[in-house]
């Protein structure tokens, strides 16, 4: 009999709690279904695995920092190594998708006996994120990865790019079998209201904690993670949030690349191919049109 994984009857979410007095605002959330059925529609070994799902985390917790209904981010590293390009997009609403250059990229486990995710990814390149917050033009933020191991990356675009002292965390377990056993993050935010003695206080308490994965793959909820981390401060949870891996691709968003491309040369396709096909980067499903889809397609536009 195949075995049950435990994750199986938790559902991923995060959550938001703040101290408004304390000037301390903070995300947690797990994402080991979310990450899991990431790993499996892109095939992706368990290097890749790790650095997918903890971008896939990170942009899970930055969507739901979002305050607009159709307001999006999408986190983008350029890395150099071999995993290639690794974007996540998010958005208001709990929605998460991704994707990933080489999803055979894997390394032996590294000298602290973990998954080498700034091998696969690089400590050379950028990290871009990307806010659509329904404006005309849409906020992007840009600076170099520092480790490439996204947390400290990320912590480090706060700083830099947003002006907002943060820490995070990130962490994608995987199993034997190369399934997703646990997976979640944490990002905490001083405000300006904050003082010296919380950012100290935090980056002690931070010291003394367990991982994130092993927080996550022992049932630790993630307000009872952050009631931990923080637990001499007074926080109030203002919101809890389910969270799934969703692509909201559609004939309708292909055919317009179709037109993209040109008659031209999809005329060419058809001519060689019999048909022409493309596939969605986030959810692997094939969209194919024949000579008459693609007449009908043009005449109409």
């Amino acid at each position: 009999m195949t075995e049950i994984k435990d994750y199986i009857n938790e559902k991923d979410y995060v959550v938001r709690a703040i101290d408004e007095k304390a000037g301390i605002l903070a995300f947690c959330g797990r994402t080991t279904m979310l990450v899991e059925k990431a790993r499996t529609i892109h095939n992706t070994l368990p290097t890749a695995s790790a650095a997918f799902g903890r971008l896939l985390t990170a942009s899970a917790l930055m969507g739901l920092m979002l305050k607009g209904e159709k307001d999006t981010v999408t986190l983008r590293v350029d890395g150099e190594g071999i995993s290639g390009t690794i974007v996540a997009h998010a958005d208001s609403k709990g929605n998460v998708k991704g994707f990933i250059g080489n999803p055979s990229a894997d390394l032996p486990l590294n000298e602290k006996g973990k998954l080498d995710v700034s091998g696969i990814v690089g400590n050379s390149g950028t990290l871009t994120v990307i806010k659509d917050l329904g404006l005309k033009e849409p906020y992007i933020g840009q600076v170099p990865l520092i480790s490439g191991e996204l947390a400290e990356d990320l912590t480090y675009y706060f700083a830099k790019s947003e002006q907002i002292p943060s820490c995070v965390a990130l962490g994608v377990l995987v199993d034997t079998d190369s399934s997703i056993k646990a997976s979640g993050g944490f990002i905490i935010q001083l405000l300006p209201e904050s003082d010296e003695k919380a950012a100290i206080y935090i980056e002690e308490k931070l010291k003394e904690i367990k991982s994130i994965t092993q927080l996550i793959e022992n049932h630790i909820t993630p307000e009872d993670i952050l009631k931990e981390i923080l637990k001499d401060f007074n926080l109030k949870f203002t919101l809890k949030h389910e969270i799934q891996y969703s692509c909201n691709c559609s004939k309708e968003k292909i055919e317009s690349i179709l037109l993209s491309l040109g008659k031209e040369e999809v005329e060419n396709i058809l001519k060689t191919e019999g048909m022409v096909e493309l596939v969605c980067n986030y959810c692997k499903k094939a969209y194919r049109f024949n000579e008459e889809d693609v007449k009908k397609i043009f005449d109409n536009n």
